[in-house]
């Protein structure tokens, strides 16, 4: 039986609680719920990436995708990625880009997605994306 690897990437800081940013059994790969913070940077609080959607956005898929690649894997190994929004409102804008930046990926197939809307995130925060992906 294979091994449980926690996957903490270089950019991201030390979980505040018993958990992982990614963990990695086997040939799966989960990724944790990823909010648009900012990279690790010593003596600075997580900080988001901006106050828009866009920008939260973007740095909430570069934050999936640094845990992926911690794991070995790309988004082509993604089978899974869910979704969490602040505000139905969001839905279309999300979608806009969300398919721009799979179409600049050069992604060859799109996972099923799943998003919703969670009003539990911290305050400032707009979106949170977890991808569950199988490597091999």
């Amino acid at each position: 039986m294979s091994e449980k690897t926690a996957l903490t990437p270089a950019t991201h800081t030390t979980p505040p609680a018993a958990f992982s940013h990614g963990v990695k059994k086997g040939n799966l790969l989960q990724v944790a719920g990823q909010v648009g913070f900012l990279p690790a940077a010593e003596g600075r609080p997580p900080t988001p990436a901006g106050p828009t959607l866009r920008e939260q956005t973007l740095q909430t898929l570069a934050n999936v995708r640094a845990v992926l690649e911690e794991g070995g894997a790309t988004w082509d190994d993604a089978m899974m990625i869910r979704v969490y929004l602040t505000d139905v409102g969001h839905f279309a804008e999300m979608n806009e880009i969300y398919n721009a930046y799979f179409a600049e990926q050069g992604l060859k197939e799109a996972p099923a997605a799943r998003t919703t809307v969670y009003v539990g995130l911290p305050k400032g925060l707009l979106i949170e994306i977890d991808a569950l992906a199988v490597l091999g």
